[in-house]
């Protein structure tokens, strides 16, 4: 049996804004960064197998931090980023829907087949990203994996764990900074726990009404 820790990457301001980010190379906040050294002092001395990081920098920066305190590398894989959100990314929802409206109509539809001008349908992004973290897995057997990543990519392995499809409405929050554990074995997934932020001041959490982004 693998563990995998799932860590969203810190704040950026796009987060704050709620701006669609995508695979846009966005940096983090300064409360971004502050969550980053406080997942580090989280790790510090923790004998890890690995650390895998989605190649964009919001998430490479935070797993930097845990890099630092674990003496470990990061081993960077671009199919851990984010979905590609296309023509909406740069966009809150609102712009979204004055740009683009018959695009963000077919969106909010939640149709996993919907392919978004530029980027990529559900589907596609479910089927890369859980590739990716199953052949992880895989590769380290019987370890303990920290794979930084982007809030969709958690959101997909919750709905590998729990059995959700892909056009159900989320049901759990993606916080930035979080701890999310996992075990595979075999060809399943199951959860361990979900969102832990203990490490974070609470003021440090960052929160948001409704669904984020």
């Amino acid at each position: 049996m693998t563990q995998i820790i799932l860590i969203r990457h810190g704040e950026t301001l796009w987060n704050r804004e709620r701006r669609m980010q995508g695979q846009t190379d966005t940096l983090l906040s300064d409360a971004g960064r502050a969550q980053a050294a406080a997942l580090g002092r989280r790790y510090a001395g923790s004998r890890l197998t690995a650390i895998y990081s989605s190649d964009l920098a919001r998430a490479w920066h935070t797993a930097d931090a845990i890099a630092r305190s674990t003496g470990r590398d990061i081993i960077a894989d671009r199919r851990l980023r984010e979905r590609s959100f296309g023509v909406f990314e740069g966009l809150t929802r609102s712009e979204m829907g004055a740009r683009y409206p018959e695009e963000h109509r077919r969106f909010e539809s939640r149709d996993p087949d919907y392919l978004i001008p530029g980027g990529e349908s559900a589907r596609e992004f479910y089927a890369r990203c859980l590739a990716c973290l199953t052949e992880i897995a895989e590769r380290h057997a019987g370890g303990e994996v920290v794979v930084v990543t982007h809030g969709l990519v958690l959101d997909s392995l919750y709905r590998a764990a729990h059995g959700m499809a892909l056009d159900a409405p989320r049901t759990a929050p993606l916080l930035n900074a979080s701890i999310n554990s996992f075990s595979h074995q075999g060809r399943g997934w199951r959860m361990n726990y979900w969102g832990d932020v203990a490490h974070l001041e609470a003021a440090a959490v960052t929160r948001f009404e409704g669904s984020g982004f």
